[in-house]
């Protein structure tokens, strides 16, 4: 989960900003083009002894509408695909959110609620962690998401005295028993497909990363990242361009963010393997927890995504694409973020019309920098073939006319 990223998330996370390498000029400009700088970013922080804290809001978010028609077996996932004909460049990548869509449920539901399961048997509390002092953030969450499901997914949740129901499953989660049953960011993650991070701000003007819960990952472990500033999230996932470009605006960012102003960004990247929780071509994800582990001065490097291994057939490349909310709690100011992971087989999505030249142009795009942080040299040899010659057979069908196809995107899907 990376936090501005551009397009994915070796990093922890942050999991909004940090894929999408921005510069500064980009964020003012940005922030520029807003008629009213205070609709984002609001005076609500003042300064003492050197570093910020925050002042509880009075702020509510407008009651989530149900989702129209929702069905827990035939919703189908959004069609996110978060990528351009190149030239690439670099953007901050988000976009304003409406509150119906913090947080989004379909019909994979189930799959989702079984692995998160599983790898709750499997891994623990290797999964799930909130600091002492993180404890009051991750109930506001918890309060957050027990009003928002019953309005947003009624046949699905429903409101209790304490908390709410899953009629599917038949949990019911008490949020308000103290010590909760389990880790807080744990029980919410449970409730969603989503996982969940939350930063706080400390007393070195930094946000760290105090509370998640990433059950579904990819290429990262919880371990890796906790604790750690917004900054050190960043450069020890190598984020192209962080140190030089990114690190003061993203952390203005960060202080800036209010409650009543959402954001939303996509990111993308290719993973060996269907398993949603970890891309094994990356290798063991207790890698460092076996006996004899390093054993015979072997180093060991941490995985992520441009440690992955390649040449494997193309029928076992997988499209990962994260949808990552952004947001501020109005109580504790501790800003959360939820990142749902979607995966698709590449030979799936390139049956869509207009999707391999698009997705083949956006791979060949990435500058040097980029295509390291993403691994492109573990898969291109086999993804760019099939692409173009699936963008080929579309253009030669009638499916496609090169001639307009870049004024038919409609970024991100």
């Amino acid at each position: 989960m990376a936090l501005f990223a551009g397009n994915q998330l070796p990093v922890l996370v942050i999991v909004f900003v940090a894929v999408t390498i921005l510069g500064s000029s980009l964020l003012k400009k940005y922030f520029r083009s807003t008629t009213n700088l205070f609709e984002f970013f609001g005076n609500t922080r003042t300064t003492g002894q050197g570093f910020a804290k925050w002042i509880p809001v009075a702020f509510q978010r407008s009651v989530a509408q149900p989702y129209p028609n929702w069905d827990l077996y035939a919703t189908k996932p959004i069609p996110y695909r978060p990528f351009r004909y190149g030239p690439y460049y670099i953007t901050m990548g988000i976009r304003k959110m409406q509150w119906d869509e913090w947080i989004e449920l379909d019909n994979l539901y189930p799959k989702y609620h079984a692995r998160k399961l599983e790898r709750i048997a499997e891994r623990g509390s290797k999964l799930s962690c909130t600091a002492p002092e993180a404890y009051d953030g991750a109930c506001e969450l918890l309060e957050e998401l027990c009003a928002y499901l019953p309005e947003r997914y009624p046949s699905l949740f429903q409101s209790t005295a304490v908390g709410i129901d899953n009629r599917y499953t038949g949990e019911s989660f008490n949020i308000l028993k103290r010590p909760l049953v389990e880790d807080p960011m744990q029980m919410a993650a449970r409730m969603i497909q989503d996982d969940v991070a939350m930063m706080f701000e400390k007393a070195d003007g930094e946000y760290h990363l105090l509370a998640a819960s990433v059950m579904l990952p990819g290429a990262w472990r919880l371990k890796d990242k906790f604790g750690m500033s917004l900054s050190e999230i960043h450069i020890s996932g190598d984020v192209p361009g962080y140190k030089a470009k990114l690190e003061k605006s993203m952390t203005k960012f960060f202080q800036r963010i209010q409650p009543q102003s959402p954001f939303l960004r996509n990111n993308y990247f290719f993973q060996v393997g269907d398993d949603l929780a970890w891309n094994r071509s990356l290798g063991l994800e207790n890698f460092d927890e076996i006996d004899g582990y390093n054993g015979g001065g072997v180093k060991t490097v941490k995985p992520h995504w441009g440690t992955a291994s390649g040449g494997e057939a193309i029928e076992h490349h997988y499209f990962r694409t994260e949808r990552q909310s952004l947001r501020r709690l109005p109580r504790t100011g501790a800003i959360v973020f939820t990142f749902r992971t979607y995966l698709h087989p590449v030979t799936q999505i390139a049956q869509e019309p207009g999707v391999p030249g698009r997705l083949a142009s956006a791979v060949r795009s990435w500058g040097a920098d980029v295509a390291k942080y993403k691994g492109r040299a573990n898969y291109e040899d086999a993804l760019l073939k099939y692409l173009d010659e699936k963008h080929k057979e579309q253009v030669e069908q009638g499916i496609i006319n090169e001639d307009n196809i870049k004024e038919k995107e409609t970024y991100p899907y």
